[in-house]
């Protein structure tokens, strides 16, 4: 009798976090499928592997777009209409799924086959340095110039004008975070996965980067506002005063 009433009260004894855990357990198995391979990223690396180009467009694309509204939304950048779906969302997904994924595809294949089957400190470091050297700086300029041109640019003296202030901040921060996550790559991720891994990274820092130039855009208009109105107030009362 004591024996069964023990087993009853383990048995109604609610575990701490126990719906929690079930969830995020189910969360988790319907991500990665789990032991199985029907899960979303296991079904995503397939097509990673059938379809690279493809895939990696639709990758692109999809993160440019939510990197542009996630960065009008840190930095509080509405529309004249109240909200954070600019003119340049679309054109964020244009250029993330026609010119960064394709030209990304094609400099990282170039990469790995120079390096295929190089499995040395020696030639992990060198490509590293070609990647730092080589790729990025193509990758960074082609970024700035496309910046530029969504931004407005229209002439070849303005674009030339962005790429020439943008080009060194933006490689100093590639020269830092390059050759961690390529490192990383290297150590832990197979190579039909590198790209769609280079662009998460650069969805984090380019959300940063994004964020802060629409803080720092909203403060110098602000501040421009302010000394307009500071002006016209002063006008006023000039004009005031020579009426009385």
């Amino acid at each position: 009798m004591s024996v069964k009433f023990e087993k009853e009260t383990i048995k109604n004894i609610p575990v701490p976090g126990g719906k929690k855990n079930e969830i995020a357990h189910e969360i988790g198995e319907r991500l990665t499928g789990g032991e199985s391979t029907t899960g979303y990223l296991a079904a995503y690396l397939l097509q990673l592997q059938k379809n690279p180009l493809r895939t990696k467009m639709l990758t692109s694309g999809t993160l440019a777009a939510t990197q542009e509204v996630l960065a009008s939304w840190i930095a509080h950048d509405r529309t004249k209409h109240g909200h954070y779906l600019s003119a340049r969302v679309p054109k964020m997904a244009l250029y993330g799924a026609f010119i960064s994924a394709p030209l990304g595809h094609v400099l990282i294949t170039i990469l790995q086959k120079m390096f295929a089957g190089s499995t040395s400190l020696k030639a992990k470091i060198l490509q590293i340095l070609v990647s730092n050297l080589i790729v990025s700086p193509i990758q960074n300029s082609v970024y700035l110039v496309s910046m530029a041109i969504i931004a407005g640019a229209r002439t070849f003296h303005q674009v030339r004008a962005t790429v020439r202030a943008g080009f060194m901040p933006v490689m100093k921060v590639s020269w830092i975070t390059s050759p961690l996550a390529l490192a990383f790559a290297q150590k832990f991720l197979p190579e039909h996965t590198w790209v769609p891994f280079f662009n998460i990274v650069a969805f984090v820092i380019g959300t940063y980067i994004n964020a802060h130039t629409k803080k720092k855009r909203l403060a110098a208009l602000r501040r421009k506002h302010d000394m307009d109105r500071r002006s016209e107030s002063g006008r006023t009362d000039e004009y005031s005063r020579r009426d009385y």
